[in-house]
């Protein structure tokens, strides 16, 4: 059972959803209307909302803002052999952001789901 959520903004359910799925090991738990999906990985429950006067996560503010994706906040991902993994996303034509950058507690790499918000692949130091 996932034990933190996050919520992304997106611009497409269901690109969102085999982006999540197919590229990063989450599995869908759930899709029960088109602006919405939860999915989960290990600990962390990833809710999708697009934007929507339907109610939930995607609806716009009192003042009338509008959610978007995006930003630099993002989600950290630990991965085993970063090189490997974004060789992989490359040749199925993921965005990044930027090139492999090794910091004191590891390496890290940033792309972008099909929305344009920021997902970290990290590597920690052995």
């Amino acid at each position: 059972m996932a034990t933190v959520s996050v919520r992304y903004i997106v611009t497409d359910i269901d690109a969102a959803i085999r982006f999540y799925t197919e590229h990063l090991g989450f599995a869908l738990t759930m899709h029960p209307a088109p602006p919405f999906a939860m999915l989960d990985r290990g600990d962390l429950r990833l809710l999708l909302s697009v934007p929507s006067e339907r109610g939930g996560g995607g609806q716009s503010m009192p003042d009338g803002t509008k959610p978007v994706p995006g930003g630099w906040n993002r989600i950290s991902l630990q991965v085993a052999n970063l090189e490997r993994m974004a060789e992989t996303l490359r040749q199925k034509g993921v965005h990044f952001r930027n090139d492999i950058v090794t910091g004191v507690g590891g390496k890290q790499i940033l792309i972008d789901d099909p929305s344009g918000n920021c997902v970290e692949l990290f590597e920690p130091t052995q």
